[in-house]
């Protein structure tokens, strides 16, 4: 599985939460204020994330969405 992650960084108020509960440490703190003037969190390594919505879990103020994506094989394929 692979997966996908959204913040809406107008939303986030750069508790970190979301950045300590990510296993594969996609989230970081971003260097630049949103416009409530705060350092909202953005997405690093998304090729790295694995779907399992720990971040968004997490989120108080509900700014993360999460897709979990199969993996296309051949195999599925019945190539």
């Amino acid at each position: 599985m692979k997966g996908k992650i959204s913040i809406d960084r107008q939303l986030c108020k750069g508790c970190k939460y979301c950045v300590l509960a990510c296993p594969k440490g996609v989230i970081v703190m971003d260097r630049e204020f949103n416009s409530s003037g705060y350092f909202p969190a953005k997405v690093e390594t998304l090729e790295m994330c694995n779907g399992c919505a720990l971040c968004a879990q997490m989120c108080p103020e509900i700014a993360i969405v999460v897709w979990k994506e199969e993996e296309q094989t051949e195999a599925a394929h019945g190539s």
